[in-house]
């Protein structure tokens, strides 16, 4: 029997048993991943966080297992009836659908054929029959047990028999993990059209391909099964899962091997319990292990959706942030006009108001004079305009109007913004209690300005389901959902840091340690108490305890605070050691902090402790040659092709710029200015197999594409990268 640490090193081969020991009791400890991740190395021998984070849930999954077995084991040994074996064999399971084979046949169960015919009192008849040595023809011994209305005849004791060998059948371990290795070894998928789908619906044609569809199971792709599911689920689709007939008659004589004794010399018995096998199998071990890997299956698409959701989010949250400039963002309409909004660099809200430069008011001269006035009243540095309805006429009308820097350092950068979620947050009570005085139009606005300057900040006061990035995400397991996305943001909030006297409430509660209690009182604190000038101040924040300080304090940046330490992901734990590091060299922290050479001369190995080892050194002097310490990239101005803005302007041949702005299984979705993206299909990716188009491309970048085939009628953009690459 393997503990829990073992069976986690195991299954995800650490290289020491210690690294997994270690990092569950850390986190049973009330460590944070993040925090463990990067200040916990020396523990984890160098674990990343997707390690980590793996550890967790693995230590959950078998957590329950072990509860599970504790509530088994009692439950049989009150029965009466746990044997050695069966105690060793429950002790030493490690998968919960086995562990449940184990306690089937002990399960409270409903009332079912095989328990009504013990009720009339045939379990005798059908152990005499099951042990296939029973004199004489069955008729005769069945005979015996006739017992008037309750058994009227030899042929009904007979079934009734059958019925309970049946159910023997589907409680034996032997059997389910026979069937169950052969389905998901040889099963295949079939979908059909369900009975009584009305294929003239739209919301039926979607599912057209899979009317009459079959594969192997375990080389369905993710995003084919979660299509087939939605089938299913809006009642177009039925679903089952079979076995071709050479596979269906090699699992018939697998089975009967289980239960016909070799022994056995009664050829009559030896038929009867054949079709019991064969009954028990069609009844109740089919249908029950079709149903258990369908869905396994799901769940395993619904873990591909969610970690294709996962990334994309996680590329999306960590775009680059244009940073602090004084901000024009126009959320642009056509017949309710283009609503304009100036933010300062912090991104509060100094003016807005509406123009309608296009149909049908059409006041386009003066719209563009509005936009100079306020250009050159608010200074503004950069202008953000949302690419959704007259999103591309806006932006070629900025652009148009050739706006000049009040500085006199340039024209003013355009550059296109993703609405996705804007009016979800629009409409929130987040936005309602930053912009109680303003309506929904306003507030979207001051979000698109807002995520031009910094994504993540804004992003996170959105559902991440409302982002617009993923497959299907509406059809997996939400909570399954919720927690890998509500990961992935506090993974990049914490891997970017976050300003102690400038973050709001909704980004403080994704950093280490806090949540939304906590950040609501360091935020009530800063407003009544000033800024921070240390993070020693954090422990003045009511509820803010040393444990709390420990998990969040490295994650927290002090702009100019006194210690130039505050300004890093260096934790203060550390401090001591880099101070005595400056003290060695006869500098201040600050100058070793800003000087490259003066770190050069340190040697490392002279700072290790026994509870600060090489790894965490290395970090600290890696912190502190990061140039700004933001691990994001530089803000790129990107500019779609002109006269492209609507699908009818395409045409195929075409090479346009685009966007990245989705990534499935079966490809990625780019906008190339036409207000409806593209797919590039996975096979036209590269001149290449391509497995994950992940390791192609990435959210929001610039590609090259060719216009393959426009359909008007399902507004369906063809794209290809491949076909460019053939050209060259």
């Amino acid at each position: 029997m393997f503990s829990i640490p073992e069976l986690i090193a195991r299954q995800l081969s650490l290289s020491s048993l210690s690294q997994a020991e270690n990092t569950i009791r850390l986190l049973d400890d009330g460590c944070t991943v993040p925090f463990i991740s990067r200040y916990r190395k020396e523990a984890t021998g160098g674990l990343d966080e997707i390690a980590v984070e793996r550890i967790r849930e693995l230590y959950g999954k078998y957590t329950e297992l072990e509860k599970r077995k504790t509530t088994v084991l009692q439950t049989i040994e009150e029965q009466g009836k746990l044997t050695p074996q069966l105690k060793a064999a429950i002790a030493d399971c490690a998968d919960m659908a086995v562990l449940e084979d184990l306690y089937l046949p002990y399960k409270p169960k409903r009332r079912t054929r095989g328990t009504i015919a013990r009720e009339k009192g045939l379990e005798p008849l059908a152990r005499m029959i099951m042990g296939q040595s029973v004199a004489g023809d069955l008729r005769t011994v069945a005979e015996q047990f006739v017992k008037g209305d309750v058994v009227p005849d030899a042929d009904a004791a007979l079934a009734g028999a059958s019925d309970i060998i049946a159910e023997w059948v589907s409680e034996s371990a032997a059997a389910r993990d026979s069937v169950r290795r052969t389905f998901a070894s040889n099963g295949i998928i079939v979908s059909k059209i369900a009975k009584g789908a009305d294929t003239n619906k739209e919301e039926s044609a979607k599912f057209s391909d899979y009317y009459d569809w079959s594969e192997p199971l375990r080389r369905c792709a993710s995003h084919r099964l979660m299509a087939m599911a939605r089938g299913e689920k809006a009642g177009v689709l039925r679903l089952s899962l079979g076995l071709d007939a050479a596979q269906e008659e090699s699992l018939s004589g697998r089975l009967n091997r289980i239960f016909v004794r070799r022994e056995a010399k009664n050829r009559e018995a030896i038929d009867f319990v054949c079709r019991a096998v064969a009954d028990g199998y069609k009844r109740l071990v089919k249908p029950s292990i079709e149903t258990e890997l369908l869905g396994v299956a799901k769940e395993r698409a619904d873990e591909e959706a969610i970690k294709v959701f996962a990334e994309n989010l996680r590329q999306l949250l960590l775009a680059a942030p244009l940073g602090q400039k004084n901000i024009l963002a126009v959320d642009p309409g056509f017949r309710t006009g283009c609503k304009v909004v100036c933010l300062d660099r912090q991104g509060n809200l100094l003016h807005n108001e509406t123009i309608y430069p296009h149909a049908p008011q059409s006041k386009r001269a003066e719209a563009g004079e509005a936009l100079r006035r306020m250009v050159r009243q608010y200074g503004v540095e950069a202008i953000a305009v949302g690419n959704g309805t007259a999103g591309r006429e806006t932006e070629q009308l900025v652009r148009d109007l050739r706006l000049d820097m009040t500085d006199g350092s340039g024209p003013v950068p355009v550059y296109m913004v993703s609405e996705d979620g804007a009016s979800v947050y629009s409409a929130s009570a987040t936005a309602r209690e930053e912009f109680p005085d303003y309506d929904v139009t306003v507030r979207g606005s001051v979000s698109i300005g807002r995520r031009l300057m910094d994504p993540l900040a804004e992003l996170v006061k959105i559902d991440p389901k409302s982002i617009g990035v993923g497959q299907y995400q509406h059809d997996v397991d939400q909570t399954k959902l919720k927690r890998s996305l509500d990961t992935v943001v506090e993974s990049c909030v914490n891997r970017v840091g976050v300003s102690l006297n400038t973050a709001s409430k909704h980004l403080l509660a994704y950093v280490s340690g806090l949540g939304p209690v906590l950040a609501g009182n360091i935020v009530e604190y800063r407003a009544a108490n000033g800024a921070f000038r240390s993070r020693k101040e954090l422990l003045k924040v009511p509820r803010l305890g040393t444990k709390s300080f420990e998990q969040s304090a490295g994650f927290l940046r002090i702009e100019g605070a006194a210690n130039p330490l505050d300004d890093t992901a260096v934790h203060p734990e550390s401090y001591p050691i880099v101070e005595k590091m400056a003290a060695d060299l006869g500098v201040t922290v600050g100058e070793l902090v800003k000087n490259e050479s003066l770190r050069q001369k340190i040697n490392l190995n002279h700072y290790v402790t026994k509870g600060v080892g090489i790894q965490t050194l290395t970090q600290i002097m890696s912190e502190f040659s990061k140039e700004g310490r933001d691990p994001r990239t530089e803000n790129l101005n990107f500019q779609f092709a002109e006269g492209i803005n609507s699908i009818n302007d395409l045409q195929e041949g075409m090479v346009l710029p685009g966007i990245v702005t989705n990534i499935t299984n079966f490809g990625v979705f780019v906008d190339v200015g036409a207000k409806q993206d593209g797919l590039v299909h996975i096979s036209q990716l590269a001149n290449k197999f391509v497995q994950n188009p992940a390791d192609v491309v990435s959210l929001n970048q610039e590609v090259k594409v060719k216009v393959m085939e426009v359909d008007m009628g399902r507004k369906r953009i063809s794209l290809s990268m491949k076909a460019l690459l053939n050209e060259e």
